[in-house]
Parts: C-alpha cells; sequence; structure tokens
C-alpha cells in the first residue's frame, strides 16, 4: 500500500490534487481513497490532504500516520523535524519551491524532488493554482501514475482552462528536479 500526505494552503488546490491523483490511480487500475483535514476554509489556512493506493480494495479506514511520500505545495510549511518523524525512510518528499536544494540539507536522507510549480502555473496563465503542475512532477518522480493517465484525469476533473492545465503538468514533469 502506498500513503501520500499533501501539504498546502488553502486556495493552492491541495484537495483536488489529491482527488485528481486518486483518479489518476483508479484509471491506471488501483484502488485510491483520499480524505482531507482542514480548519477554517478560507484562503491561505494550511490544508492536509490523504491517499492511499493499493492493488487490492482498502478497508482501512484510519489516518495515514506515516506516509511513503509527503507533498508539499508550500515550502514555508516544511518541517524538518516533523517529516523526520512522519516519513518512513525511504520516502520521497516533492516540493513547490524557488530554492535550491542546499535549502532542505536536513531532508537529504530522503529522495527529494524540486520544482517551482507556482512559476510554472503562472506562466500558464493559471495564477497561484498549481495542483497539476505539482501532479505532472508527481508522476515523474514516483514513477506512477503515468503521465498519460494523469492528463486523462485533469482532462475529466479539471474544471477550465484545461489545455493551460495539461501544459503545466507536462510541463512540471519535464522540469522537476530529482536529488
Amino acid at each position: 500500500m502506498l500513503e501520500i500526505r499533501f501539504s498546502g494552503r488553502g486556495g493552492q488546490g491541495v484537495v483536488m490534487a489529491s482527488q485528481m491523483l486518486g483518479f489518476a490511480f483508479f484509471k491506471a487500475g488501483f484502488y485510491p481513497q483520499c480524505f482531507s483535514v482542514f480548519g477554517g476554509e478560507r484562503r491561505g489556512a494550511p490544508v492536509v490532504s490523504f491517499l492511499r493506493i493499493d492493488q487490492e480494495k482498502i478497508l482501512l479506514k484510519c489516518g495515514i500516520k506515516h506516509p511513503n511520500e509527503m507533498i508539499y505545495l508550500d515550502d514555508s510549511l516544511i518541517d524538518p523535524q516533523e517529516v523526520k518523524s512522519l516519513l518512513k525512510s525511504d520516502g520521497k518528499i516533492l516540493i513547490n519551491t524557488r530554492q535550491t536544494v542546499a535549502a532542505f540539507k536536513p531532508l537529504h536522507a530522503f529522495t527529494l524532488g524540486l520544482v517551482d510549480a507556482r512559476a510554472i502555473s503562472e506562466q500558464q496563465g493559471l495564477g497561484r493554482t498549481f495542483n497539476t503542475a505539482i501532479l505532472g512532477a508527481y508522476c515523474r518522480l514516483s514513477g506512477k501514475p503515468s503521465l498519460e493517465a494523469l492528463m486523462e484525469s485533469i482532462e475529466e476533473m479539471v474544471p477550465a482552462k484545461k489545455k493551460a492545465n495539461l501544459a503545466a503538468a507536462r510541463q512540471a514533469y519535464e522540469r522537476l528536479e530529482i536529488k
């Protein structure tokens, strides 16, 4: 079973990102389970969303305490001590950031993926919602689901600016820096 934790801020598309990725995994033949946790529903407030994926039906109905992978849509939310205490030792971290890998030195024991998803989304005319860009980068970092499955998911789930969202996902896939 693969367990993923998404962290970001309200308005960045965190919840929708976990749902789109879950749908992409579903299209690839997996069973997804997605749920979110957030307080006051307001722009800028911290939001956490979770996604479980397995090749068999998921009967587990509890929270995810030790994910295999973490996705940060906002690098200001990263607490290295928290990451070290939660993420499995062979874990992967995907970070939306303008910083270099040197800024994340305390996390070098993990596989790190860095991409400036916000800049890519702004370049595509999507503004500050960059969930599709971060998901494109995720497909490359994780190796699954396929970029094609993600593109189908975006095509079906994104309500507007489909071409720009598809372009953002592809561009982030290509620009991801892996350490």
